[in-house]
């Protein structure tokens, strides 16, 4: 369809979608793209020791190949000599294509554990600028993930934001899920608890039994002797002195 004032084809909008579709379709772009993120710059980006600091090192050493030095230091009873079926390498994009086809392979569904492991809706606003902040999951080294120390800092910024709605000096959070938060309470109240010669710690039996489990599994080297007890009968009368 041709406009007459302007002399211009006129597009339709599904005929304008098409073609949208057939210039995200051409491979030209994506090649571009690709040749960027070939496989020697993705491995030069994450594994960051170039050949003559491999050879700098291998003198410092006294060996005078990688090999070499393999066969010094693992025993070769444990070694595999053949090299397992993982493929040819990949570009970084092709490596995130394969990873999103294996994901779409899980299969979604409602958990009826139960246990304290309850499903929460989480605002947009905390998952996005605490959970999935890519400030406190990127990596500052290329051999690990620094994600805890990004998990710290939404925790400092938990704490406070707790010690603002309190208007309290001193907020806490754990480290990690909820059997290591009680565990970290046992350990802090024997710390401060007037009787250093304590050892006896009274546990609430309806507690979770993944929590009593963590507390009797830290509490064992340190010599700390759990006590069950149900709340609706109180403390035992021999833990008297325990930390509650």
């Amino acid at each position: 369809m041709m406009n007459k004032s302007s002399g211009h084809k006129k597009i339709e909008p599904k005929a304008l979608e098409s073609e949208v579709f057939k210039s995200r379709s051409r491979d030209t772009a994506y090649h571009k793209l690709e040749s960027a993120f070939n496989v020697g710059s993705f491995v030069k980006r994450h594994v960051g020791l170039r050949p003559h600091d491999v050879e700098s090192m291998l003198e410092v050493i006294g060996c005078e190949t990688l090999d070499e030095l393999i066969d010094e230091t693992m025993p070769a009873d444990i070694r595999s000599h053949e090299l397992p079926p993982i493929g040819d390498p990949l570009s970084e994009i092709d490596a995130l294509r394969a990873l999103r086809q294996y994901a779409f392979r899980n299969r979604l569904t409602r958990s009826f554990i139960g246990q304290g492991y309850a499903n929460c809706v989480t605002p947009t606003a905390i998952r996005r600028s605490v959970l999935e902040n890519p400030s406190w999951y990127t990596a500052y080294t290329p051999y690990q993930a620094e994600i805890s120390q990004g998990r710290l800092e939404a925790l400092l910024n938990f704490q406070t934001m707790v010690s603002d709605l309190t208007a309290m000096p001193v907020a806490n959070a754990s480290l990690l899920d909820e059997a290591t938060a009680a565990a970290e309470a046992m350990l802090l109240s024997k710390r401060v608890a007037k009787d250093k010669k304590a050892t006896r710690y009274a546990v609430a039996s309806t507690m979770f039994p993944q929590t009593i489990d963590v507390l009797l599994t830290r509490a064992e080297p340190l010599d700390i002797d759990i006590v069950l007890f149900h709340p609706d009968e109180g403390l035992p009368e021999d833990s008297a002195r325990a930390a509650s």
